[in-house]
């Protein structure tokens, strides 16, 4: 026997109402609060009626839900409502009304997970197809709620999205997610030379001189920073749109945090050369909501035994050590860690998960997760991250022979003047080893000769081509067909004094390489002949 609802729940259907409180909760980002405002429309549907841009039966059905509080429509008519909705966004133009519909759409999904299946199962061909032209329109706000409305039909449905419409999506999502990036950085840029040039007006020495009048000018010094963000730099000299809203960053990362839950969907995230991209933002300069959203992304893609496995290819570890080192916020903290945990357990080849190991202790993760247990965090998660971390990476280092460390320093891409590069005895036993695996390392090396920026790695860099020639007998002939001789003598013209004096010691052990087996061919060709002359003195 089904029990009767009390009446005081017995409420009709507000659609501007419904969802403030969610909206007031989880107002994270520009498109939640835009929502909140748009619900507050009053749309006219009789003139799209009287105009016959809809049908009567789309405009009855559209009122009855959103004038007259009819709130299951959806539910009892799901075919006529995926008609209605799609027949809306297919032949409305207006970016306002589009802008109301999808707020609806996105509401009644929200109401009721399940609701996914009324526009999958809906009797229009391709279902994705008019909700992927709306990512095309010029209308921000229209592209990021499409967006997120195809996450959820994607994500809440058993029936995954088609391979090209979703390959589609994924590269729109990476596009938008590349140039919001770019712009937050440029944005970040440009407040730091804000900040560089109030200091500098402000608190030069002269100022320091009088630190009296200092004190009583305190407020109108800061307050002048206010108004030197608007005028210091033109806004044709910043990026284009950069002072549009940025803050759709975060949409487009919630996006990605929905679809890279569903297995399927990772693969197809790495086909369109996504974690490259992920990674290469979280390198740059992002905020730190940003940074968790995006980490959490990489968070989920380890949960892929395979992708754990290929995730450090993309130089994950040193970017989220970097992170680590500097971060500020607990949860950036956790989310960092609990990727690192999953880059050591979830990959299947067990000398892949060491090699991770080592690559951690290589960029210094040891040093931090020391500072965070003395710091004993509140969060049980973030303390048994650490003390997970801290006996795997602790175990790795008694394990580690010196090759092994040389060999995670160079791929990490992070050369420093750590002994074994200057250990005369560790080029003797292993130099021959720089060509295991179809000399990985050395073309590691020559890689870094030529895209390398940092100073010290080029110089450490010279210094380990000329001891690999200096110590293997076929050395020269096989750097030079690498290129590496090439790198090297590129850099004898390099602005840094080490670089230079670095690059022109390799040099001259590849020249006296040279000399040296010339000097034994002389050497010997004098002993055959001095031989030869004893030889015919007997004789006589």
């Amino acid at each position: 026997m089904e029990t009767s609802i009390p009446k005081k729940e017995e409420v009709k259907y507000n659609p501007r109402q419904v969802y403030i409180r969610e909206d007031m909760i989880a107002a994270t980002s520009v498109l939640q609060i835009r929502a909140s405002e748009i619900r507050q429309s009053q749309i006219n549907w009789q003139s799209y009626l009287q105009s016959q841009m809809i049908t009567q039966r789309d405009h009855d059905f559209i009122v009855n839900l959103d004038q007259r509080g009819q709130k299951d429509l959806p539910d009892k008519n799901p075919e006529g409502c995926a008609d209605v909705f799609l027949n809306l966004i297919t032949h409305i133009s207006k970016d306002n009304t589009i802008q109301y519909v999808l707020v609806l759409i996105d509401d009644i999904l929200s109401e009721d997970k399940s609701r996914v299946k009324i526009f999958r199962n809906s009797r229009h061909g391709n279902a994705w197809q008019p909700f992927l032209n709306l990512l095309n329109r010029q209308d921000e706000f229209v592209q990021h709620m499409t967006a997120r409305i195809i996450a959820k039909l994607a994500c809440w449905h058993p029936q995954l999205m088609e391979k090209s419409d979703l390959h589609f999506y994924l590269s729109w999502l990476k596009d938008q997610l590349k140039s919001n990036a770019e712009n937050m950085s440029a944005e970040l840029a440009h407040a730091e030379q804000v900040m560089l040039e109030h200091e500098k007006q402000n608190f030069s020495d002269k100022h320091n001189k009088h630190k009296e009048k200092i004190d009583k000018a305190d407020s109108e010094k800061y307050s002048s920073l206010y108004s030197s963000f608007d005028v210091l730099k033109p806004h044709e000299d910043l990026l284009h749109g950069i002072h549009k809203n940025n803050d759709y960053i975060q949409s487009v990362a919630r996006c990605l945090q929905m679809m890279l839950r569903v297995d399927e969907y990772r693969f197809a995230f790495l086909s369109v050369d996504g974690i490259s991209t992920l990674l290469s933002i979280l390198a740059s300069r992002v905020n730190f909501q940003v940074q968790y959203q995006l980490v959490f992304c990489l968070w989920v893609l380890t949960f892929n035994p395979l992708l754990a496995e290929k995730m450090n290819k993309f130089n994950a570890i040193p970017i989220l050590a970097d992170i680590l080192s500097d971060s500020v916020k607990e949860k950036v903290t956790r989310i960092v860690l609990a990727v690192f945990r999953n880059l050591i357990e979830k990959p299947e080849d067990h000398q892949v998960a060491k090699e991770h190991c080592i690559a951690m202790v290589q960029c210094k993760v040891l040093k931090q997760l020391f500072i965070l247990e003395q710091k004993r965090s509140d969060d049980e998660d973030i303390m048994c991250d650490v003390e997970f971390l801290n006996q795997r990476l602790q175990a790795s280092v008694q394990d580690l022979s010196s090759f092994d460390q040389y060999a995670t320093e160079i791929k990490s891409g992070r050369l420093e003047w750590s002994p074994v590069h200057k250990s005369a005895k560790f080029w003797r036993e292993n130099a021959a080893r720089l060509n295991e695996r179809g000399q990985e390392l050395l073309r590691t090396l020559v890689h870094l000769l030529e895209k390398s920026r940092d100073p010290v790695v080029l110089a450490v860099a010279c210094y380990d081509v000329g001891e690999y020639v200096r110590h293997y007998p076929r050395g020269k002939h096989v750097l030079e067909q690498l290129g590496g001789k090439q790198r090297v003598m590129f850099l004898l013209s390099h602005e840094d004094p080490n670089v230079r004096y670095e690059a022109l010691l390799a040099v001259q052990k590849l020249m006296v390489h040279n000399w040296e087996y010339l000097g034994k061919q002389l050497e010997k060709e004098q002993i055959d002949k001095q031989a030869g002359g004893t030889a015919v003195g007997a004789k006589s």
